[in-house]
């Protein structure tokens, strides 16, 4: 019994009811319903003959062949023909289920004759029957997995899936399991689910990093006779931090010179790592502590080496080789494995320092502090530097001072032995500290040099006398109470004593019988002034200058005299003062406001008064002396008093005199230019054969006056303003100077006048003998 078998009895018998009515009149069809099944056919059909599907029958077909079968639909006549009067039917073609899996068509039965439709049009499927023909597909595949190293068995690494074109629902033909042809011994997979897990627990990825596994899919549930497919999938091991740090080596030798500068790298060493990626980055650091001493060490962290750098100066002569202990560490260390061992590994870096010719080193190196006083004599020694050329013994070293830190030499040093000593006397006040720079050169080899700095510090004595801080001035009020604290005073002093400064405070000797003012030393280097009496009243005396001694405490004691400067003010009843001007007070202690603001008045008013009629007067006098023609000889100023010489212009007024020299316009008429505005004295020089004045006799005089003004010392500024009055020569009225007494007839004696000071300095040089060329003036 073959599907074959089965398939070619089966039929489709229609069964026709037929109903049929008479009455009297006429006989009606009644309408028939087609029962239809389903048909099979089997795929893969390979016989030479079409196969037969099934067979169509209406019961009004009585076998005479007077009803015709047809079919119509998919496949109809092309895949599928039909009988017409048998109405069997059969496929002409071989089919896939995999391709289409049933047919729809529709059958009708006809009168051959009339081709009038017997039966209604029906439909009818004929389905493809399913065999195992398709293998089963990994449509996805190659496939490629991860699983990290030492994962436990049973750890799912991925999942594979394979497909079966065949029908899932007929048969086994579309179960599929899954198996594993190659690789079995490192991975497992699940035969229903496709899942890939591991089989053992010490994949390592340092000897094996990936795996091929062929994966195989069989259909009919894994029967005899089913098909399969297979692929292959590519199982990458990942790796995990389960290797520590290794150096190849337990020794690196490296070789340095001596003179390296600080931060010079020596060498680089490596250690090396089974694992990859973030698992083999480390760190390195020295362990021994000589070694950190002089040397430090960095990690590279682009090739993860390690670099040895100078940490500080290397020195041949005191040690010529160094072992530096190395260790590096993971920096990420996975817990789970941590019982595998350390993960760090150490290793001895050996360097070997090399000589080279250095220059001398000072001693101490960072410098020399020295002190001197600051009174000490020239060639006084001040201290001494030392020193030596490290790489051979007592070779020769000579020194020298840099001069731009010692710019005007004060100090001196020996080349040979390096004693600093004085070159010029130094003063403490001007400058206390010296920073100076001292070379060192060997003898044997110029090229090689150091410097070092030398701070001399100056130590002070006691040569500045103390002094007031500042010009003190004070105040106190017309009704200050005796005792009353009126000024606190402090003093400076330029020394500095090392003990600090103590000062006392006295009142001069020519203050010792002062009964006004009483000195109070308060023992904290200041001093307090205390009134002694009541009762000041500066309309007597509105200032008083107080001499205080100041003496510091040495040695030696040195003292200065201040004076202290005292107002006498009017105070309000509250002691804020007011006024300290004698003058107003006289005004404000008669006068009430109101009084003295109409007194003001009052006083501005006659000034303008008397400003008006000086201007008036001054006005006609230029008119008389212009209608006059008087000579300026006439217009002297008399006055009884001898005035404060020169430099005295409030005495008498010079507006006076100066108005003499004021030269009106000068006229124009046909007959010539009038001249009667000008001084005679003009007039008869401009009558002259010259045509013009002739003022070098002037001229000649004030240059002299004023040589005389310079040289003389006791005169005003020489930007000051001054007054010479000089009447010239062939004057035709007598002189009425008194400048003519000093005639040798004269028994008058007026040497006298140089006692009097500088401002008759001037006046006892008119009347002193000797001075011929004055005479004539």
């Amino acid at each position: 019994y073959t599907p074959w078998n089965f398939f070619s009895f089966v039929f489709l018998t229609i069964h026709i009811k037929r109903a049929q009515e008479q009455d009297s009149v006429s006989h009606e069809r009644v309408k028939r319903g087609w029962v239809w099944n389903q048909f099979f056919v089997v795929e893969e059909y390979t016989g030479t003959e079409p196969l037969y599907v099934g067979k169509i029958h209406s019961d009004s077909d009585s076998g005479e062949g007077t009803i015709k079968y047809t079919i119509s639909g998919e496949g109809a006549g092309t895949i599928f023909i039909i009988d017409e009067i048998t109405g069997d039917i059969h496929a002409t073609q071989r089919l896939d289920r995999e391709e289409k899996a049933f047919y729809t068509l529709r059958a009708q039965a006809r009168d051959r004759v009339t081709d009038a439709p017997l039966e209604p049009e029906s439909e009818f499927v004929i389905k493809v029957q399913d065999i195992n023909d398709s293998e089963p597909k990994f449509l996805e595949g190659p496939y490629i997995g991860s699983v990290a190293e030492l994962s436990p068995i049973g750890t799912s690494v991925m999942k594979v899936a394979a497909s079966d074109a065949d029908d899932p629902s007929y048969g086994s033909s579309a179960r599929v399991v899954y198996s594993v042809l190659e690789g079995e011994r490192f991975f497992t997979v699940d035969r229903d689910t496709g899942v890939i897990r591991t089989a053992v627990a010490d994949l390592d990825r340092e000897t094996q990093d990936r795996y091929e596994l062929v994966v195989k899919a069989t259909d009919m549930a894994g029967q005899m006779g089913g098909l399969s497919g297979s692929t292959t999938v590519t199982i990458v091991i990942t790796d995990v931090n389960d290797n520590p740090p290794r150096f190849s080596q337990k020794m690196y030798q490296f070789s340095v010179s001596e003179g390296a500068a600080v931060g010079t790298a020596v060498g680089r060493i490596i250690a090396s790592d089974a694992d990859m990626g973030d698992n083999t980055d480390m760190s390195y650091l020295i362990k021994d502590e000589e070694g950190g001493e002089l040397f430090r060490v960095s990690t590279d962290a682009d090739t993860q080496e390690a670099v040895i750098i100078i940490k500080n100066s290397l020195d041949y002569e005191n040690k010529q080789t160094h072992n530096v202990v190395v260790e590096a560490v993971n920096k990420h260390v996975d817990p789970r494995f941590v019982d595998l061992g350390s993960f760090r590994d150490q290793t001895i870096v050996r360097v070997s320092v090399s000589d080279t010719d250095e220059p001398p080193i000072f001693f101490p190196p960072l410098g020399s502090i020295m002190e001197v006083q600051e009174d000490a004599k020239l060639g006084a020694l001040v201290g001494i530097v030392t020193a030596k050329d490290p790489d051979r013994e007592n070779a020769p070293v000579r020194y020298s001072i840099d001069r731009s830190t010692d710019q005007e030499q004060i100090f001196n040093i020996d080349p040979v032995t390096g004693a600093i000593t004085l070159g010029k006397i130094l003063d403490r006040e001007t400058a206390g500290w010296h920073n100076i720079t001292v070379t060192a050169v060997e003898a044997d080899n110029l090229s090689q040099t150091s410097q070092s700095a030398v701070i001399i510090r100056i130590l002070d004595v006691n040569d500045n006398p103390p002094e007031l801080a500042t010009p003190y001035e004070a105040s106190i009020c017309e009704d200050a109470k005796p005792g009353q604290l009126i000024h606190t005073i402090s003093v400076v002093d330029r020394d500095e004593p090392q003990s600090g400064h103590r000062f006392y405070f006295t009142l001069a000797p020519e203050a010792s019988n002062n009964r006004h003012f009483t000195l109070w030393d308060v023992k904290d280097n200041t001093a307090g002034i205390r009134t002694q009496r009541s009762g000041f009243n500066r309309q007597e005396q509105n200032t008083y200058l107080l001499p205080i001694l100041v003496v510091d405490s040495g040695p030696p004691a040195l003292s200065t005299t201040g004076t202290l400067t005292i107002h006498v003010c009017g105070c309000d009843t509250n002691g804020d003062i007011q006024s300290c001007n004698a003058t107003a007070y006289v005004i404000s202690a008669a006068l009430s406001p109101g009084a003295l603001i109409a007194l003001l008045v009052c006083m501005l008013i006659l000034i303008v008064l008397v400003l008006l009629i000086l201007t008036l007067k001054r006005h006609r006098k230029g008119q008389r002396m212009s209608e006059d023609e008087e000579d300026m000889r006439d217009n002297v100023i008399k006055y009884n008093d001898e005035g404060g010489g020169e430099q005295d212009t409030q005495a008498y007024d010079m507006s006076a005199l100066r108005n003499l020299y004021d030269f009106p316009e000068v006229k124009s008429s046909d007959s010539g230019p009038e001249l009667h505005s000008l001084p005679q004295w003009i007039q008869n020089q401009a009558n002259g054969d010259a045509g013009t004045a002739d003022f070098s006799l002037f001229k000649g005089y004030i240059r002299k006056k004023v040589e005389q003004a310079d040289a003389d010392l006791s005169v005003p500024p020489y930007d000051s303003f001054q007054t010479y009055a000089f009447e010239g020569s062939s004057s035709p009225a007598l002189s009425l100077s008194s400048i003519r007494t000093l005639s040798t007839t004269s028994e008058q004696d007026f040497s006298y006048l140089s006692d009097w000071g500088p401002r008759f300095k001037q006046l006892a040089g008119y009347y002193a003998p000797g001075h011929p060329e004055e005479e004539g003036s």
